[in-house]
């Protein structure tokens, strides 16, 4: 008969784990927990899509079937596109597009390349950057009535800063806003000032996660500041440069609000009649919804159109 064994088995020493008291864990209840930590996350969600949903989506959608309707004393009736024989026959028309056209071209010499050459100028200063940021992106946070206001002073023909300037200089005075061929280009000189400021700073950002070795070795090679701007900084920001031309494209062919409060919307001879105060025409000083909003889907379809060519050149490009 052997011994008992004095060291413990393992098998005696080691207790089983017990379940918790309250037993195994339910799915159910760790939903729940889930749920209640991202309650106030799932909240500002929905509040964020409905308010898509309300004040964006839902106005696409009614200005789609609009654009195919006619409204007369409160009936609705189906007129296929009579409305947008409308729009096609009204001499303003082609104006106005002439004029969206032209208007974007001017903003895209001046407000696509003015904040490029200003965040250059920033880049390269070594004091003083703070201040000259804020001072660049002031406009922006003036409100756009106030910044029109300052330049429809300046644009005065009896008492503006300008005429005075042109005065002092012994240029002859002009008619801003009143000649047909200088008011556009004060709508666009305007609009440049407002604006200019956050892409300025974009393109600033840009800038700044460039390499420096990049410009050393541009440097090393005996290359200037327009050298190194064309074959480092312009290939190094291509992306934002691709991304902010898209931009200013879709907010120039939209622009209201500046020669509507400089011009009083058509300017003289309908100089400055844009596309979409064509459309605020047509809404709320002729009453014709219809053609209103066939006038702005032609707008969506001919943006979108753009965008989608612009996309598809851009990946063939990076391929």
């Amino acid at each position: 008969m052997s011994a008992p064994s004095l060291t413990p088995s393992k098998a005696a020493g080691t207790r089983p784990p017990q379940p918790p008291a309250d037993g195994p864990p339910r799915r159910g209840g760790s939903f729940g927990r889930s749920l209640k930590r991202n309650l106030t996350a799932h909240g500002f969600l929905i509040g964020a899509v409905l308010c898509f949903a309300f004040f964006s989506w839902y106005p696409m959608v009614r200005e789609f079937f609009l654009a195919f309707q006619k409204t007369d004393r409160g009936e609705v009736s189906w007129v296929g596109l009579d409305n947008l024989s409308t729009v096609f026959n009204d001499p303003a028309f082609w104006q106005a597009w002439r004029n969206t056209a032209l208007y974007t071209l001017l903003a895209l010499v001046l407000g696509f390349a003015v904040p490029f050459v200003v965040a250059i100028v920033i880049n390269e200063l070594r004091h003083g950057k703070g201040y000259l940021r804020l001072l660049v992106y002031l406009p922006v946070m003036l409100p756009p009535v106030a910044s029109v206001l300052l330049f429809k002073y300046l644009y005065d023909p009896g008492y503006g800063m300008l005429n005075e300037v042109f005065g002092f200089l012994g240029l002859p005075e002009q008619q801003w806003l009143q000649d047909p061929d200088l008011s556009l280009l004060s709508v666009v000189i305007a609009s440049t000032w407002m604006n200019m400021g956050g892409a300025a700073l974009i393109y600033l950002a840009a800038l700044q996660g460039i390499p420096g070795e990049l410009y050393e070795a541009a440097e090393l090679d005996g290359a200037g500041l327009l050298r190194k701007v064309w074959h480092v900084t312009i290939p190094q920001t291509r992306l934002v440069l691709s991304l902010m031309l898209l931009m200013q494209i879709i907010s120039t062919m939209q622009v209201f609000v500046e020669p509507f409060l400089l011009t009083g919307g058509a300017g003289p001879e309908g100089s400055t009649t844009t596309v979409v105060y064509l459309i605020y025409q047509y809404a709320f000083n002729f009453n014709d919804y219809g053609a209103a909003a066939a006038l702005g889907l032609l707008l969506l379809v001919l943006l979108a159109g753009f965008s989608a060519a612009y996309v598809k050149l851009s990946r063939a490009e990076d391929e």
